[in-house]
């Protein structure tokens, strides 16, 4: 996800996202541990994004 997509999210949204993405993690996870994981880098552009999002979510509860 992009910063300006990012950007376009109402709070609810990002919220949202966040909750989806951590599960997409969690799977990922388990798709590590047993060897099934298709792109790994896939993992770490899972956990940025979730980063973006609630850094976003941060300015916009200080605004």
């Amino acid at each position: 996800m992009k910063k300006k997509e990012i950007k376009k999210l109402s709070k609810d949204e990002i919220v949202k996202n966040i909750d989806k993405l951590k599960k997409d993690l969690f799977n990922f996870r388990f798709q590590k541990m047993n060897s099934q994981v298709t792109n790994p880098a896939k993992i770490g552009e899972t956990r940025k994004t979730i980063a973006r999002l609630k850094t976003t979510l941060k300015g916009k509860a200080n605004a």
